[in-house]
């Protein structure tokens, strides 16, 4: 009888599972419901009657702007300041250094320190060290968090960049934004949650998974908002192509879309059927949300932004549009960073372009 019963979950599949369990899932989730100390008296957020422990400090965040600086700025001419390597600065580099460490595309050549050429300042009651060349961000240096302990064992860009997006360096896991958007949903039914902006240009290339839901359902996934033309590809109707009509077809298609989901339940047909109702409805919310122009002229000084020039600063103005909206997550992406030569002028470039 046991080897009978280990046959036959070994052979089970996953629909298969969820098919025969639904009923018990159910059922605890309805106890879970009646009695709510059944499954939170455990939580560490829970005192012994289930009832939301009082936190240390008041939660304040209902929206995240995730500014994304593509292609790694260099730390030590920006925030990590290394008064040692600046005395090294020119001299063969210790053997202590590099002993055990995997340094990418650089073992038959000598390597040699070589210090920031910019100066580092404290600035604010938490002397925070920043670079002359974050003038501004050092005006806030007590509004901030500086984190020097993080660290990874990759060191090509695209596994360190999944890593800080998904908690892993392989693909096919949720972005931050898309759990986000999983977790809390969305306030505002005329745009998706999860919003991506990018900017900048010659750099390391941005792949749409930096951005996607990974296995959770695809309507998790980030929205890219362009920063020339139609802000959403094929959003706008095409010519000889009136609301009226677009509605009609989107009617056609949702009853075709049901049908399928009734037959064989694929939960990407929802996400599919909700796709395009929420892109009817970008039709109208869109085109007012991305015209700068509305802007006053002395907000768009303090940005430095330009109607319709792509920039990091028209992005940051839209991030905060979009925030106004209730968007829950905004990313911005900021390329232009992978500097492998000329550094201090193409970082200063960057920094004049983002600080």
């Amino acid at each position: 009888m046991e080897e009978q019963v280990e046959k036959s979950i070994g052979n089970m599949t996953r629909r298969y599972f969820f098919s025969r369990s639904s009923r018990g899932i159910g059922i605890m989730a309805l106890a879970s419901l009646l009695n709510k100390n059944l499954f939170t008296a455990s939580s560490p957020l829970t005192n012994s009657r289930g009832i939301l422990k009082r936190l240390h400090f008041a939660p304040k965040a209902k929206r995240i702007i995730y500014l994304f600086q593509s292609g790694a700025p260099s730390q030590l001419d920006l925030f990590d300041h290394k008064p040692k390597l600046a005395e090294l600065s020119g001299q063969p580099m210790p053997e202590s250094f590099t002993k055990g460490q995997r340094i990418a595309q650089l073992r038959d050549q000598e390597l040699t320190c070589m210090g920031s050429k910019f100066k580092f300042q404290r600035y604010g009651q938490s002397g925070a060290e920043l670079s002359e060349l974050l003038p501004h961000t050092s005006k806030v240096a007590d509004d901030i968090t500086i984190i020097r302990s993080v660290h990874t064992d990759a060191i090509n860009h695209d596994p360190a960049v999944t890593l800080i997006q998904t908690g892993g360096q392989q693909p096919g896991r949720p972005t931050m934004g898309s759990w986000f958007s999983y977790g809390l949903g969305s306030e505002n039914d005329q745009l998706p949650s999860y919003i991506v902006l990018t900017s900048g240009y010659n750099g390391q290339p941005l792949l749409s998974r930096y951005w996607g839901s990974g296995f959770l359902p695809s309507s998790h996934q980030g929205v890219e908002f362009r920063s020339t033309g139609d802000p959403v590809l094929f959003v706008s109707n095409p010519p000889g192509i009136n609301p009226k009509t677009r509605r009609r077809i989107l009617d056609g298609l949702h009853d075709l879309n049901q049908h399928r989901l009734g037959k064989i339940g694929d939960p990407e047909i929802m996400t599919r059927i909700q796709s395009y109702e929420m892109a009817f409805r970008m039709q109208t919310s869109v085109p007012e949300l991305t015209d700068l122009s509305q802007e006053p002229k002395k907000i768009l000084e303090r940005y430095g932004a330009e109607p319709g020039k792509a920039s990091f600063a028209n992005n940051c103005l839209l991030a905060r549009r979009l925030a106004e909206r209730d968007v829950r997550f905004i990313q911005l992406y900021h390329r232009g960073w992978d500097h492998h030569f000329n550094l201090p002028t193409r970082v200063a470039n960057q920094c004049r372009e983002t600080d």
